[in-house]
């Protein structure tokens, strides 16, 4: 980056390059935040800050990112793809499924749309962190099971009162 470190586009593309095959992902995502300080209206480059995100799990930030980058770029079936696995990342699976189908609109190149396709039918794995909140979420609701609960409305009341 001797050249030039202010060339916004190099900077996302070799940023952009690092993160998708998962390596220097650290730098990159530093190459790629100054290249949306750079241009900060481009979809394509937030995008990339989105996606770097992702690959470094940081799911709600990709996601901030990537809805932002379908703002800018709505036209986009990556980036409509991106969004959709963000946001199955944090539990927004019917968003997901909406954006992935989006994507599917906008035709995808062929190896694309069967990927898109295949997340339609079975979803993402789970990541780590997203798995142990749902079985937090799974602990959380056996401990309550073993528990009685009445509600009962009483009349010019605007809630129930609940008793355990």
């Amino acid at each position: 980056m001797e050249l030039d470190p202010d060339q916004a586009l190099i900077l996302n593309y070799l940023g952009y390059s690092w993160v998708d095959q998962k390596v220097n992902l650290e730098q990159g995502l530093k190459l790629i935040e100054k290249a949306v300080s750079l241009k900060p209206d481009d979809g394509y480059i937030v995008d990339s800050l989105g996606w770097a995100h992702f690959r470094l799990g940081n799911f709600d930030k990709a996601v901030k990112h990537l809805e932002r980058a379908v703002e800018l770029r709505p036209e986009d079936p990556v980036l409509n793809d991106h969004l959709g696995d963000a946001l199955w990342q944090v539990g927004r699976e019917r968003e997901a499924r909406y954006q992935w189908e989006q994507a599917l609109t906008l035709k995808p190149e062929a190896k694309d749309e069967v990927k898109i396709r295949q997340k339609l039918v079975s979803g993402l794995p789970r990541s780590k962190k997203q798995a142990a909140t749902l079985r937090q979420g799974e602990k959380a609701k056996r401990k309550g099971l073993g528990k009685r609960v009445e509600m009962t409305v009483r009349p010019g009341r605007s809630s129930p009162a609940v008793r355990q």
